[in-house]
């Protein structure tokens, strides 16, 4: 299989740690893949026509997208515990828990890409929604620490731990710690996994990629 793939992505970070998670991390060819909103990768979009990371190639040309369908799909190629729980309830609250970082992260992807505008072009009232839904989701998530503690390890789990490493990637500033302890402790155990720390986010765009890999063409414009 091959897996479009960024350092710098964290819905592709969330598909590799479940990728190592099952077993599976062998069998996935990374190529980096670069795409960005206002160029999209003419090449990509011959799979994928949203042009977004991740896709996964499948050896028959199906191309596979987002991280949630990428997610399940790969939990059907292993023979270990699935990461999908099975039944509900456990499945209902793990699909929960993956919806909301998955949301988290695509605020914080606009978020991101408001900071980055000139000074005075940037809004106001949508930074203050953006940290406003930050403040929000970070409440939920330290009352849900219990819960998550005693959960069995599954998909909701990656995408939290993900998240929270993005906000630590790109919003350092957001000290989020300081006002979630029961999360930071629970976060410090996830980051140690094997998992986890095989997919650590770079901000470079020729920083190693995993084995097997290579490069894709550059973006046509």
């Amino acid at each position: 299989m091959l897996l479009h793939w960024s350092p710098r992505s964290p819905f592709v970070r969330k598909v590799m740690i479940f990728a190592h998670e099952t077993g599976l991390a062998p069998r996935i060819e990374c190529v980096r893949t670069v795409v960005a909103t206002d160029r999209p990768h003419v090449g990509l979009m011959q799979e994928n026509p949203l042009s977004k990371l991740p896709t996964l190639v499948l050896d028959d040309r199906t191309a596979v997208f987002d991280s949630r369908v990428i997610c399940e799909y790969l939990d059907t190629l292993h023979d270990r515990r699935k990461l999908f729980p099975p039944a509900f309830p456990e499945r209902l609250t793990a699909l929960r828990w993956q919806a909301l970082s998955d949301g988290m992260l695509d605020f914080l992807l606009l978020w991101r890409a408001e900071r980055d505008r000139p000074a005075g072009s940037q809004s106001e009232p949508l930074t203050a929604a953006y940290q406003a839904k930050l403040a929000a989701s970070l409440a939920t998530l330290e009352n849900t620490v219990p819960e998550l503690a005693a959960a069995r390890f599954a998909i909701g789990h990656i995408g939290i731990g993900v998240a929270l490493g993005y906000l630590d990637f790109r919003f350092s500033f957001a000290d989020w710690r300081q006002g979630c302890p029961a999360l930071a402790r629970w976060h410090a155990a996830f980051a140690a996994r094997p998992s986890v720390r095989a997919t650590e986010p770079v901000d470079d765009t020729t920083a190693p990629l995993p084995a097997p890999a290579r490069e894709a063409p550059a973006p046509i414009q």
